[in-house]
């Protein structure tokens, strides 16, 4: 089968084929014509010829950190939300948190194997920035804010103020802080410095010294809760920069027999399912993931459809979702 077969058994000229195929205009007739000859025959279009003809793979690339991650899976959930009902195609490439690989993937994106890019970023190197100036395609970065790039990012920095904040409110006087690198501007850099600012605004600035970092893993958050508590004794609150730190860090807790929410208090971030069922309940801040992801592709694809976009970056909200790890009990000391 071809064109013109698909034409005349729908009795329609060949052009509205092609338009049907590429998404254009065609009347509702004839597009109910067209769509049952297309059901009766399977009749599919060549990839390959299209992209010859139109200089477009209708793919997009989505370079992320790692496809296990709870937050990525939403932000992707999102994408797809999107891109199902759009004539493209996903094609997904992991990196598993190697800012090489991140590199190569980019490279190789841009030689015209897709259309466009969303980059779920983690850190921006000398190399990456390089990278993404001479870039050919269009691409809009996700979960991390990066001047003169179409971007969506959410707003870690009032999160984190905003959450430490709580715990001042809940009586905490010695906060300890699990943090990650600093190299990640969102995680690292955003959530740190609004813990800093919470505890010296609100008269706690010795609390700034009570940091460890640790790495985006549960087992990270246990060894790194152990070296908090080791260093700076008699805490009583630890907010993380993840829900999988926190995780870690009431894990080593319970261990030590500490009651938690009743000698220490413990906060995450990212509202994962995992922090809904630890005992006690993790309080934690979600984000708006799987919005952000829409957002982010429908961004891109009004760039590839040649609309002037009004605004280049967009920053989301967040909410505090309060659970047991920080309710203070009657005749608690904290």
């Amino acid at each position: 089968m071809n064109i013109g077969e698909i034409a005349k058994l729908a009795g329609v000229s060949s052009a509205a084929v092609s338009r049907y195929f590429n998404n254009g205009y065609i009347s509702e007739e004839k597009k109910e014509a067209i769509r049952k000859v297309v059901e009766e025959t399977g009749y599919r279009p060549s990839v390959q010829a299209q992209t010859l003809r139109t200089k477009k793979t209708k793919m997009i690339g989505v370079i992320l950190p790692k496809i296990d991650s709870a937050s990525i899976g939403c932000m992707v959930a999102g994408i797809l939300n999107v891109l199902n009902e759009s004539g493209y195609q996903l094609l997904i490439a992991d990196t598993q948190n190697n800012p090489e690989k991140e590199l190569e993937y980019l490279s190789a994106f841009d030689e015209k194997q897709v259309d466009g890019i969303i980059l779920i970023a983690t850190i921006f190197t000398a190399r990456h920035r390089k990278v993404l100036k001479g870039l050919n395609v269009p691409i809009v970065i996700l979960g991390q804010e990066l001047s003169g790039y179409y971007c969506v990012y959410h707003d870690d920095y009032h999160a984190m103020y905003n959450m430490t904040k709580l715990l001042l409110e809940r009586g905490c006087r010695r906060l300890g802080y699990l943090g990650v690198t600093a190299k990640d501007k969102a995680v690292g850099t955003e959530r740190y410095e609004g813990f800093c600012n919470a505890v010296t605004d609100n008269g706690f600035s010795n609390c700034r010294n009570y940091v460890v970092i640790a790495d985006f893993t549960i087992d990270s958050g246990y060894e790194k809760a152990k070296e908090l508590m080791e260093k700076y004794s008699e805490l009583d609150g630890i907010v993380c920069a993840t829900d999988e730190i926190a995780i870690g860090a009431m894990r080593y807790l319970k261990e030590q027999k500490k009651e938690i929410p009743g000698q220490i208090l413990v906060t995450g971030h990212g509202d994962s399912d995992l922090g809904r069922v630890t005992t006690p309940t993790l309080t934690t801040v979600h984000y708006y993931y799987e919005k952000s992801g829409e957002l982010a592709v429908g961004m891109l694809l009004d760039i590839l459809s040649g609309k002037t976009l009004a605004v280049k970056e967009m920053k989301l909200g967040y909410e505090i979702v309060e659970k047991e790890s920080s309710r203070v009990q009657k005749n608690s000391p904290v």
